[in-house]
């Protein structure tokens, strides 16, 4: 299988999975700046775990990455993560919670013509408008993060980068743009979110 390396790790990727481009880089770097040793962390949509590699290559960390595509959990394990099939936070407890959250979300705006075939559209899709799975992610990342907590998610220019922050706000998140790079047609950037002072019991500002 092909294999990408970087920062330690190596990853293999293989057909039916989001072979890691710049924006994985890009997430990838940052998570490195504000993972600390020990931090429980969840990788939500690790595709072929990637991300997830790069930390555990260079920190010890307590990780745990999901994803919706049964290619995506067999690749990621392969590569070393430890991923469980699951859509968004389908599979945890609101009691579950972690020190950091990583999402890198599919956002192109995809209509019914636009699907790729098969397992990989679930990369791409990211609904009518591009923006249907980053703002189910935002709905429910807050009843996960502790109180300290850490949220990482990239942020296409096409989806908005102001609309974004502006979604991260009304749940209860602070927001600052920690990294970002101009890519062909778009800039790519990460978007950080941490908990309002008035909210950190965990919940969500409604």
């Amino acid at each position: 299988m092909p294999c990408i390396t970087y920062r330690n790790a190596c990853v293999e990727f293989v057909d039916d999975v989001y072979e890691p481009a710049e924006d994985s880089f890009l997430l990838a770097d940052a998570a490195l700046t504000f993972a600390k040793k020990g931090f429980r962390i969840l990788e939500i949509g690790t595709g072929t775990g990637f991300v997830s590699a790069v930390i555990q290559a260079n920190m010890d960390v307590d990780l745990l990455a999901t994803d919706i595509n049964p290619h995506a959990v067999k690749c990621a394990c392969s590569n070393g993560v430890s991923t469980i099939r699951a859509d968004m936070f389908s599979a945890f407890k609101p009691v579950q919670c972690f020190d950091m959250i990583i999402f890198n979300p599919p956002y192109l705006p995809t209509l019914d013509d636009d699907k790729v075939p098969g397992w990989l559209n679930y990369a791409f899709d990211g609904g009518v408008d591009g923006t249907e799975p980053l703002r189910r992610f935002l709905e429910g990342v807050c009843l996960h993060l502790c109180a300290t907590g850490t949220v990482l998610v990239l942020v296409s220019s096409l989806t908005g980068i102001g609309q974004t922050q502006s979604w991260m706000q009304e749940v209860g998140l602070e927001t600052e743009i920690v990294s970002r790079e101009k890519c062909f047609f778009e800039e790519l950037v990460v978007l950080k979110g941490t908990l309002k002072s008035k909210n950190k019991n965990g919940k969500c500002v409604k």
